[in-house]
């Protein structure tokens, strides 16, 4: 945990807060491919949950964090490479939690206030279980099953219709005279507790592993290629919502009714198979009192639910409500708490990860925590281990004047929330070992032997080895060869460990020579198929098979890596941006880049161009003091080069701040901040000097890049050794150029940038938002040279000053409906 992860959200600066922002979108990201893509999960829900929410609290406290890049706006990962794609006509979108009962009855208060309802307005909701599995869309046509999709990243997933087929309880025709020509049927594929310990029987008998949960033997056998497999495996299905509908069927209707709970009567009609203990709730205390209800029988019910969801029944409110981010507004699930069991921690491991970090894992006696059994768990960090929180204060109680630690030897409580690894959330102290000495965090990396230092602030050591550090050499060329990055086929994890043990990979360039080396490639690659077979020899006690051939050593997939390589010896500039594994600089930034500079070239040269304007420590710091703003700090660090150089300090800092329009609170902070009048002025003339170039501000002015990536490409390229990296990577391969963007359409607003700011009169702000979107605006949180219109309302502050400093066009709320063609 970083020290800003301690900070509460109200009290982060906005540097803190950018920090803080970015970190936590690289969990989000890595544990949604895990969840998604690999249907191996390395998060607990409640620990996932938390990021979340934490992510989500920082953007609406910060707004100008929330580009369209932000993973609120998104949901899981991008299909596997595997199977064909399936754009989804309506997106498969994520829920809202809600932890506690109050949060329940906020949900129900904030859809009242968002349509103008009163206490006493009918307002009906439907309840029903959240089942644990797969998400799938079902595409019917004239009542035809056609096509099956998993939900990927939402937005576009796998095709699975081969293998959605010989799921018995999913028809492949629909009976009813009410069915829509095209009507997708999106539900849950799961299985069931009974089926997944026979199957788990099965897979034992015939020495296979076992599956860890019913939820990842749901997806891994959905997922497979060969649809017998998937027909062997006995999988279920709950449908409960839907997607595209067609206007027209076979009475000329489109959906079969007009409420959430009637489309799904007419599932079961239609031969659908819809979770019975589905209810309709007029109340929050209705909607508790199933929750718990199921909640208390979830034991009994032979599959497994991790809450209960909620959702507005009326379609019309369900449609006026709309939608926030990545869920809606007019439904939300209720998690239910996490599950605990007790073990021992036998040995703490440090792992190191891509960018150096040294993670510690509890390594456990194996536990079985609600059905799962459990030998991993989290233990965060050092500070962590120590008993202490980023703040110092203690996080598991005091013994002896001093904070809980947890030892090598100890009795832990696990807490598991969903499937996944737990964490270490308790010591049981009076079943300490007398011989348990405190952990000592380790100094140097375990991988390589270098320094590993914790930098001031930082709750997380990292190695300083760098690319002579095997963990995160290695781990670089993985992010750099993975599906959304180069794609290389035959370069998983193990072979690329095993090309870097042999000394045959180091860095990204290394791969696309490594055929002139094929026959040490080959030989590394027997070498680890012997190691493999030696391995297995000494844990089953089975003899090695015969010595390879050499026609048999052809056959170890050299040749069809050397092809597979070759395949990607062009790639798109997107794909190779976002290779490099740059620190915050993810997918969406990586496509935004490619979209403004088109070409390599163009994107070195924007970064040549940018390095000289690179933001410095003063002008980051003055961001950073409360209550002064970016518009406001420019003013203040411009003036200072007009002030009287012989003028005493106090009068030379009342002129400074009169030049610069503060107002008393954003002079009392600046003071704050900087202490002495001389200091200040110092600390102000210096942040001048250190100011964003104009270059700089280009780039990080380029839709979803901001200052932060934009830092990061600088402080990337700015190292010669990365640069040398770059002129390598491109001797070897060609950077396809990106294909010239299309021209937005459509109404008066499509395409525009608003920003709404003050008290709105005729609309709520959510609504507002909710209108621009669906005429094809985007709604940012701050104001930029790229925003095309600011609505200001009532008391409007820094934005509309802000915006006629940069002499963006602002209107009315009236104006701004006018416009819209919504007056």
């Amino acid at each position: 945990m970083t020290p800003d992860a301690a900070i509460d959200v109200n009290k982060l600066t906005a540097e803190e807060a950018s920090r803080e922002h970015a970190r936590l979108g690289e969990a989000i990201a890595a544990a949604d491919r895990r969840y998604y893509q690999d249907d191996a999960p390395t998060l607990s829900d409640g620990e996932y949950d938390a990021l979340r929410r934490r992510y989500e609290a920082i953007e609406a406290a910060f707004p100008e964090l929330r580009g369209s890049d932000s993973l609120s706006e998104t949901v899981g990962a991008a299909p596997a490479a595997k199977f064909a794609k399936v754009a989804h006509a309506v997106p498969m979108l994520s829920l809202g939690n809600a932890f506690a009962d109050e949060e329940v009855e906020e949900f129900v208060a904030r859809v009242r206030r968002f349509l103008g309802l009163d206490a006493s307005a009918e307002l009906v909701f439907t309840a029903e279980p959240k089942i644990d599995g797969l998400s799938c869309s079902l595409r019917y046509e004239r009542g035809q099953l056609v096509q099956a999709a998993t939900r990927g990243d939402g937005f576009e997933g796998e095709d699975v219709t081969a293998n959605v087929r010989t799921i018995s309880e999913i028809p492949s025709r629909l009976s009813g005279e009410d069915v829509p020509d095209i009507f997708e049927v999106r539900g849950e594929v799961y299985m069931g507790h009974a089926d997944f310990a026979a199957l788990n029987e099965r897979q034992r008998e015939a020495g296979r592993p076992l599956f860890a949960n019913p939820r990842n033997a749901a997806a891994g056998s959905l997922r497979q290629l060969d649809s017998r497999i998937t027909a062997s495996r006995p999988l279920r299905f709950f449908a409960y919502a839907w997607g595209a509908v067609s206007e027209g069927g076979r009475e000329g209707a489109g959906l079969p009714a007009d409420t959430q709970f009637g489309v799904i009567e007419a599932f079961a009609r239609w031969g659908l198979p819809t979770n019975p203990l589905t209810v309709l709730c007029w109340s929050p205390a209705q909607m508790l009192t199933h929750y718990h209800r199921i909640g208390d029988g979830r034991a009994g019910l032979g599959y497994d639910i991790d809450g209960v969801v909620y959702k507005v029944n009326s379609l019309a409110l369900q449609g006026e409500l709309g939608f926030i981010a990545r869920s809606p507004r007019w439904a939300i699930a209720h998690k239910f708490p996490a599950e605990r069991a007790i073990t021992r921690l036998e040995r703490i491991e440090i792992q190191v990860g891509r960018t150096g970090a040294l993670t510690p894992v509890a390594k456990l006696t194996p536990i079985t925590v609600g059905g799962v059994v459990v030998s991993n768990a989290s233990l965060h960090n050092e500070d962590y281990i120590r008993g202490v929180g980023g703040d110092g204060a203690p996080v598991r109680g005091i013994l002896d004047d001093k904070p809980i630690d947890i030892r090598e030897g100890d009795w832990v409580t696990i807490q598991r929330a969903g499937d996944v690894i737990p964490q270490v959330v308790d010591v049981v102290l009076e079943r300490r070992p007398p011989d348990a000495v405190p952990y000592v965090f380790p100094t140097l990396c375990p991988a390589c032997g270098s320094h590993a230092v914790r930098e001031e602030g930082e709750s997380v050591r990292r190695c300083t080895g760098g690319l002579i550090c095997p963990a995160q050499a290695v781990e670089r060329i993985r992010h750099f060869v993975a599906r959304d990055a180069f794609d290389i086929e035959g370069l998983g994890d193990e072979n690329v460990q095993t090309l870097f043990e042999a000394g045959l990979l180091r860095t990204p360039a290394d791969i696309f020579r490594l055929h002139r080396r094929g026959e040490e490639v080959r030989k590394a690659f027997l070498a680890q198929r012997e190691e493999r077979a030696r391995q297995r020899e000494l844990e089953t006690g089975q003899a090695r098979k015969k010595v390879l051939t050499e026609e048999e050593r052809q056959f170890l997939g050299v040749d069809k890596l050397f092809a597979s390589i070759d395949l990607r010896r062009e790639v798109a500039l997107a794909r190779f941006i976002y290779a490099l594994g740059i620190r915050h600089v993810g997918e969406v930034t990586a496509k935004a880049l490619a979209r403004t500079y088109r070409t390599i070239e163009a994107v070195r040269a924007a970064l040549e161009a940018a390095l000289p304007g690179r933001p410095g420590e003063a002008w980051t710091r003055l961001l950073a003091v409360p209550s002064v703003g970016q518009v406001r700090a420019e003013a203040l660090a411009r003036a200072t080069d007009e002030i009287d150089p012989a003028a005493e300090p106090e009068v030379a800092l009342r002129d400074l701040f009169a030049r610069a329009k503060l107002d008393a609170r954003q002079r009392v902070a600046v003071r704050a901040a900087y202490g002495w009048e001389g200091e200040a002025l110092a600390a102000l003339d210096t942040a001048r000097r250190q100011m964003p170039g104009a270059a700089f501000v280009a780039l990080a002015e380029v839709p979803d890049v901001g200052e932060v990536a934009a830092t990061s490409l600088c402080e990337f390229y700015v190292e010669a050794h990365n640069r040398t990296l770059l002129d390598e990577l491109l001797a070897e391969v060609t950077v396809a150029p990106a294909d010239q963007p299309a021209v937005a359409s459509g109404g008066a607003v499509a395409g525009k940038t608003v920003v709404f700011t003050g008290a709105l009169e005729k609309m709520t702000r959510d609504g507002a938002k909710a209108m621009a979107e669906r005429l094809g605006a985007k709604v940012a949180g701050s104001v930029s040279k790229k925003t095309d219109y600011v609505v200001a309302g009532a008391d409007a502050g820094s934005k509309l000053a802000k915006a006629r400093d940069l002499g963006v066009a602002v209107l009315t709320e009236d104006e701004w409906l006018a416009l819209a063609g919504e007056a």
